[in-house]
C-alpha cells in the first residue's frame, strides 16, 4: 500500500513539473501584460482580465487572428488526409506483396525516419523554388500525398501484418480485386492505425513552424505556428499578454483531439492486428 501511495505521489509531481510551462502560459494569459514578468513566480493571477484574447484576436491589421486558425486548418486537415491514404497504400503494397527490392525499400523507409528533417531543408527549398511553389502551402501539402513520412507507413504496416492473410486469400476466391480487398476488406479493419497516424499527422502539421518560415511569405496566409511571433518584435514593444492568449487558444484543437479521439489512439498504439 505505501509502495503504490509512493508511486502516485512521484508520478503525479513529475506530471505537474511538465505540465506547469503550460499551466504557467494559460495563468499569463489572464494577467495585464505590464505585470506578466513581474509577476512571473506567482502563478494565479490577482486580477483576471480578457483584454489579451481581445486584443489578440483582433489580429494584424485586418487580419482577425480567426484568418491564421483558418489557414493551419487548411493546411493541417488536407495534408493530414493525403499522409494516411498514401501511407496507407504504400504500408498494404509494402504488407502484402511480394516484389524484387521490398526488403531494401523497407530499410530505406526506416532510414528515413532517422533522417532529421534540418537535413533536407535546404535541398528541398530549392526543388520547391525551381518548381515555383515558394510563397504557397503547396510544399506544405503537395509531399504529404506521396508517403513521405515513414512512420506512418511503418505503423500501419505493422497493423496490417497482423491481420489474417487467410481474410485476401477467401476476397480473392470470391473474385475480388486488389482494389476491393483494400478498401473493402483491410481499409475498416486498420481504422485504429490510420485515425492514430491521422492525429499525430494533424498536430504535427498544426504544430510545424519551420516549414511555414520557409515557404510561406505572405502574412495573411500564416499559420497559428507562425502568426504568434507577430506578437513579438523586438524593435518596438511586444504584447506578450496576446501572444500568450493565442498560444492558450491555439493548445485547444491538441486537447480536443486527445479527449474524444483517445481511445483509437490508444488501440491504434497499443494492437497490432486481428490475431487468427
Amino acid at each position: 500500500m505505501a509502495g503504490r501511495i509512493i508511486y502516485h505521489v512521484i508520478v503525479c509531481g513529475i506530471g505537474l513539473i511538465m505540465i506547469y510551462p503550460l499551466l504557467w502560459m494559460v495563468m499569463s494569459s489572464l494577467k495585464d501584460t505590464k505585470t506578466i514578468f513581474t509577476t512571473a513566480n506567482q502563478l494565479i493571477p490577482e486580477q483576471i482580465t480578457f483584454q489579451n484574447y481581445i486584443n489578440g484576436w483582433r489580429g494584424f491589421g485586418k487580419v482577425t487572428f480567426g484568418t491564421f486558425f483558418m489557414n493551419s486548418l487548411f493546411i493541417s486537415i488536407i495534408a493530414t488526409i493525403g499522409t494516411v491514404i498514401s501511407s496507407a497504400l504504400v504500408a498494404y503494397g509494402m504488407a502484402r506483396f511480394k516484389f524484387k527490392g521490398r526488403k531494401f525499400l523497407f530499410v530505406s523507409m526506416l532510414a528515413t525516419m532517422m533522417l532529421p528533417a534540418q537535413v533536407l531543408m535546404i535541398p528541398q527549398y530549392l526543388w520547391y523554388q525551381k518548381l515555383g511553389w515558394v510563397g504557397s502551402y503547396l510544399p506544405l501539402i503537395v509531399p504529404y500525398y506521396f508517403a513521405v513520412q515513414g512512420f506512418f507507413v511503418y505503423l500501419i504496416m505493422n497493423f496490417i501484418n497482423g491481420l489474417p492473410v487467410e481474410l485476401d486469400e477467401a476476397a480473392k476466391i470470391d473474385g475480388c480485386s486488389y482494389y476491393r480487398i483494400f478498401t473493402k476488406i483491410i481499409m475498416p479493419l486498420i481504422a485504429p492505425a490510420m485515425i492514430t497516424g491521422g492525429i499525430f499527422s494533424f498536430m504535427w502539421r498544426w504544430d510545424d513552424f519551420l516549414s511555414a518560415l520557409l515557404y510561406v511569405n505572405e502574412s495573411m496566409r500564416y499559420p497559428v505556428s507562425l502568426a504568434l511571433k507577430l506578437f513579438s518584435d523586438p524593435g518596438s514593444s511586444s504584447d506578450y499578454g496576446a501572444m500568450f492568449a493565442m498560444a492558450s487558444l491555439s493548445v485547444l484543437p491538441a486537447v480536443l483531439i486527445f479527449i474524444f479521439l483517445q481511445k483509437y489512439l490508444v488501440e491504434g498504439i497499443s494492437t497490432s492486428g486481428l490475431k487468427g
